[in-house]
């Protein structure tokens, strides 16, 4: 049977090792086209079945906490206002979790940015915004004590991290290295906003994260409202964010309402 497809093909799919077989890149190519038809059929079915059952099901898809609290809150309070008794599964993580579920179809779509390590080839992708990024402390921080807070302030206090990687991460770093200031010593590394929140609300730890968040926290009446947003004489560069898909896998109806509707919210 492989030999009848690598005749068909004209390339070869499998290479002999030492310990049996590899795909070649041709394989491989094949393997992910014939994975994602079957995540297409799989979603065209459970929407059959939905349709059926008189109910709208929403699925998986996973922006950052930024982007999230100005597009994905306005668009699914449209759509379950639109269509009673949907269900919309979401979640939140970097970009690095969030765009390899995306290929593995554990998402239809996603908000946030391609990883450096990855294809750009095999996503679709429309730019829809860019993201402030901002330094919190507890309330009461010695750091608050002063008007302006320069990165030479920094580097004696722990940090809160994203896992080593993601591009708010790498971000901070690169500010710290283009102002030739030190690397923290102690990091907690976390993709937690809670956990985050905790840790800077009960130590005198720094972290990064989009202003939008930020705004929300310090606006909270309750003790998680005791998060002040530090002012710094440097900005923090990242990348703008996307609505991205995987290439070649289309999206299914309730999926493709709740991108549209995200999509035409970014341009208001």
């Amino acid at each position: 049977m492989l030999g009848e497809v690598e005749a068909i093909l004209k390339a070869p799919l499998c290479a002999r090792v030492a310990r049996g077989v590899e795909l070649t890149q041709y394989g491989r190519a094949l393997a992910r086209r014939a994975y994602n038809l079957s995540g297409v059929a799989g979603n065209d079915a459970r929407d059959q079945r939905t349709e059926d059952r008189q109910r709208r099901l929403g699925y998986p898809w996973g922006p950052s906490p930024g982007p999230a609290l100005n597009l994905a809150v306005p668009a699914i309070r449209q759509v379950s206002t639109a269509y009673p008794g949907i269900e919309i599964n979401i979640q939140i993580e970097n970009s690095n979790v969030l765009v390899r579920e995306l290929l593995s179809a554990r998402h239809d779509f996603v908000i946030g940015r391609i990883p450096d390590d990855m294809d750009p080839h095999e996503f679709n992708l429309i730019e829809i915004g860019e993201e402030d990024v901002c330094l919190i402390v507890r309330e009461g921080h010695p750091l608050l004590e002063k008007d302006i807070v320069t990165s030479t302030d920094l580097p004696g206090y722990d940090w809160v991290f994203q896992p080593s990687g993601t591009l708010l991460r790498r971000a901070v770093e690169d500010s710290f290295l283009s102002a030739g200031t030190p690397l923290p010593a102690t990091i907690i590394n976390t993709s937690s906003i809670i956990l985050t929140v905790s840790i800077v609300r009960n130590t005198n730890a720094i972290a990064p994260v989009a202003r939008d968040v930020a705004d929300l926290i310090a606006g909270n009446g309750g003790k998680a409202g005791e998060i002040r947003v530090l002012p710094t004489d440097f900005n923090i560069k990242i990348r703008p964010y996307s609505l991205i898909t995987a290439r070649g896998r289309a999206l299914p109806p309730s999926a493709k309402l709740l991108y549209d509707l995200i999509l035409k919210q970014s341009t208001a």
